[in-house]
């Protein structure tokens, strides 16, 4: 192959932030070499959108050498090695040599630098990784056949699965990712060394554990992914609900277990990280719920179970609160479609508006994608009631303000119209007021004041106006 990836080519001229980061350095007589995803990237096709070097430079030298050609300078990961740099908008890191190494009662990895990039390379994730490009005078060194695997699609680690995975036992779930990302498939050893190592992951952070996860959740197809992290068992030790789901019927999707319907589900999904996380979590309730009725298996109020067991979930993984109350929302209300052929009036429009809130696309999207049937017919009907219902919402949202559903009057109003201090009778007053407004639609002031009022009298209390 040639030696400079095609796509490396333009970002490889005189005066590039890459070749400027590499002359800041080997003009001071330091090694640098161009390394891990963005050599990766151009050889299979992608444009890099960040650049990674390695040197035999130490950390403050680096930075020393980085601030007279970058716009700015972050330190954040300056105690393992790494300082980063914008160098004319394009974001660089450039890490010192290493070796890093996770002790057996450590969460964190003891950094260690190493000497020559053939050992920072050898203490990489994977082979597809341990590439480098040296600068400035470019040539490929890949001492462990990363392009090979490349091209025939094969996911190895640079050196024995076991000592990659005890550097760093986050490297079996980043597996996960690469295997569905890139379309590569792990060879024996490595799928192997996960179902024996597993119980390792413990020693990593829920918050790196979290992000890994969020990473291989928004890739095109996250399904051979997440089924690796199923099958491996590595999913038990921060996801353990995922292969709780693997349950002998579900008949209501026509799938062997829960677990194939939900992986088909966040595989139809776009790749947004809270739709694809409500998509995973959205049946988790159905193990807990299961029950039979004349030899058929039901999931009575699964939504609210499950709703329970996301937020519980997502906040054992430190996810933002922001993300976990819109995850377990979405989960929570995941059903209501179902009820729609009952026949909805516009009041149970406005309500199933009013509580989607800001979510309710994303809950239309998960509502359409929940349907994975075989049966042509069933997902028609399905799809035509989403439609339906959709063309209400519109129809409805250009007659009444369905974004901002609110009662007719405020508190302030409410209570310098009863006379009244803030108080419980305030809440009550305007949920009253909110549910007329949600039966029936906009309702004028004057209108409001006269139902308030006999609203008051009714409970005794006499209205100052």
């Amino acid at each position: 192959m040639p030696s400079v990836p095609p796509r490396l080519a333009a970002i490889l001229v005189a005066g590039s932030p890459v070749q400027r980061v590499a002359s800041a350095l080997t003009d001071a007589g330091h090694e640098c070499f161009l390394v891990g995803g963005s050599v990766r990237d151009a050889i299979i096709g992608r444009d890099p959108a960040e650049f990674d070097f390695a040197s035999n430079a130490l950390p403050d030298v680096i930075e020393s050498l980085l601030r007279p050609i970058a716009d700015h300078v972050w330190l954040q990961g300056a105690r393992f090695g790494t300082v980063g740099a914008s160098v004319s908008g394009v974001p660089c890191e450039v890490t010192t040599y290493r070796a890093d190494v996770y002790h057996s009662d450590s969460r964190k990895p003891t950094v260690e630098f190493g000497n020559d990039i053939a050992t920072d390379l050898s203490r990489r994730d994977f082979t597809v990784n341990a590439m480098a490009l040296s600068l400035p005078e470019p040539l490929l060194v890949d001492p462990f056949d990363g392009a090979v695997d490349l091209a025939a699609r094969r996911l190895r680690t640079p050196v024995a699965p076991e000592v990659s995975f005890a550097d760093d036992p986050l490297r079996m779930m980043r597996a996960a990712r690469f295997i569905a990302g890139f379309g590569l498939v792990p060879d024996d050893e490595l799928v192997a060394a996960v179902h024996e190592m597993r119980d390792r992951l413990e020693i990593v952070s829920a918050e790196r554990v979290r992000d890994e996860l969020s990473k291989l959740l928004v890739v095109e197809d996250p399904s051979l992914g997440l089924w690796f992290l199923a099958k491996t068992g590595l999913s038990n030790g921060f996801l353990p609900e995922l292969n709780s789901m693997q349950l002998e019927q579900d008949p209501v999707h026509n799938h062997k277990d829960v677990l194939a319907h939900t992986i088909a589900v966040v595989a139809k999904t776009s790749p947004k990280l809270v739709l694809r996380l409500a998509a995973l979590m959205h049946d988790i309730g159905k193990p807990k719920t299961r029950s039979f009725e004349q030899g058929r298996a039901t999931f009575h109020h699964h939504e609210v179970v499950g709703a329970r067991m996301t937020r519980a979930r997502m906040l054992a993984l430190k996810y933002p609160t922001a993300v976990v109350e819109d995850v377990t929302q979405l989960v929570y209300l995941h059903l209501r479609i179902h009820t729609y052929a009952m026949g909805w009036t516009d009041s149970a429009v406005r309500r199933y508006v009013r509580d989607a809130g800001p979510l309710l696309e994303t809950l239309n999207e998960l509502q359409r994608c929940d349907c994975t049937t075989r049966n042509a017919r069933k997902a028609q009907v399905l799809a035509d009631r989403m439609d339906e219902l959709e063309e209400r919402i519109k129809v409805l949202a250009s007659q009444e303000e369905l974004d901002a559903i609110r009662p007719p009057l405020d508190g302030q109003q409410v209570m310098e119209f009863l006379g009244v201090e803030p108080s419980r009778v305030v809440g009550e007053a305007l949920t009253f007021l909110l549910e007329a407004r949600l039966d029936e639609g906009p309702i004028e002031e004057a209108d409001a004041y006269e139902r308030l009022g006999a609203w008051a009298r009714a409970r005794g209390i006499e209205p100052l106006c």
